[in-house]
């Protein structure tokens, strides 16, 4: 049974540990997870491929054949880095304080409240003595915060989890998140001739061409197919970099490029576009392509989805099918065609905020129907 106080008791707990990412201080919240899980008697293993940033990899083995109940195990995977704090907080960071049926602190929505959630569903099941025919795998991961190279990308790239279904609890408000925009993070460096200010003909500014570009890029309207659940393409500049001295034309700038697009979208067709507005303003420039994460969608009526929102009507709660302007982890398992989706319990609006801050009622009520949905996962195996 899921016990609401030591539900709250466990994400003060977690909430405490300084876990920010930058600069990845994942190791104490990981020790703390890994002796948790491993009081309750599961087989826990650590990976790590960073020094002190180890992932938590819990299971609860299932009563199959072991190659059986492997390959049908359901896999719930939180994070639990966070975003640095910043400065401006009211409330302590790392105090897991409650005020007014909240918890508040750095992480209580993103995502240690989750984290929380998905242990307490474990010890819940140990508990009650329940036996499932496949595995149930909670990887407690690092490195999401930063990309997720240290965390569930390798996981899944070697083999290290291979669920039939990924449900990465990392949302807000009991939503279904079964679609996300696809991303491209690039940087525009742009070269121009070093001149003296007073003499500013006889150079060409990088930083003048830089801002004709931007303004540029800005009016792309970009192509794409409509999403009922998603807005259109958007385009934004981050960080700009330019120049040595104010006395001085600035012979190379250095600008970020985030591009959100659409599924069906090939992410060659607004690369293609971005490349083609900058062209039209810089004689010299080079694009720098940092990342590319695809978009991705699984069917509103997949049995595994149709049986969470089944779950979730029958336990009363307000959820509905949700897409996601930014990145979550579940583009990851595409490629290697395991199914995944991803749903959560934070504050929506709170997520990397100061005074970040989790509802103990949504909270409560979320792990209840994650545990309910973990045990009906056996009929759908």
């Amino acid at each position: 049974m899921i016990r609401k106080d030591r539900l709250v008791k466990l994400t003060q707990k977690l909430v405490r540990f300084d876990s920010s990412n930058p600069p990845g201080l994942e190791l104490d919240c990981a020790r703390f997870i890994e002796k948790d899980m491993r009081s309750l008697g599961l087989e826990v293993k650590t990976v790590s491929y960073a020094k002190n940033r180890p992932n938590v990899i819990a299971t609860l083995k299932g009563t199959a054949p072991r190659a059986k109940a492997q390959r049908e195990a359901l896999l719930l995977t939180p994070h639990f880095d966070t975003v640095p704090v910043g400065e401006g907080w009211k409330f302590k960071p790392f105090g897991g304080e409650i005020r007014a049926g909240k918890i508040y602190g750095r992480g209580t929505s993103d995502d240690k409240g989750n984290t929380a959630a998905c242990m307490e569903v474990m010890r819940s099941l140990v508990e009650d003595g329940i036996r499932l025919e496949h595995d149930v795998v909670m990887a407690a991961t690092v490195d999401e915060e930063c990309g997720s190279h240290l965390g569930i990308i390798p996981l899944i790239e070697k083999k290290v989890v291979r669920p039939k279904l990924a449900l990465v609890v990392d949302s807000t408000e009991f939503d279904a998140v079964i679609t996300q925009k696809g991303v491209l993070f690039l940087r525009a460096r742009i070269f121009g001739k070093k001149a003296h200010s007073a003499f500013n003909w006889r150079g060409d500014s990088a930083i003048e061409t830089a801002a004709r570009c931007i303004t540029r890029l800005t009016n792309i309207r970009f192509p794409y197919k409509r999403h009922r659940l998603l807005h259109a393409p958007t385009i934004n500049m981050g960080v700009i970099h330019g120049g040595d001295k104010v006395n001085m034309v600035a012979d190379v700038c250095e600008f970020t490029i985030d591009h959100r697009f659409c599924p069906g979208t090939p992410y060659r067709e607004p690369l293609g576009l971005i490349r083609e507005a900058i062209a039209k303003e810089a004689r010299k420039f080079k694009l720098i392509v940092d990342d590319i994460q695809q978009p991705y969608e699984i069917a509103g009526d997949h049995p595994y989805v149709r049986k969470f929102m089944q779950v979730n009507r029958a336990l009363k709660s307000p959820a509905k099918l949700k897409g996601s302007e930014g990145a979550t982890v579940i583009t990851f398992f595409q490629k290697h065609g395991i199914p995944a989706f991803a749903t959560g319990w934070g504050a929506h609006g709170t997520l990397h905020t100061n005074d970040e801050y989790i509802y103990i009622k949504s909270l409560y009520h979320g792990t209840r129907i994650l545990e309910r949905f973990v045990r009906e996962f056996d009929a759908l195996a």
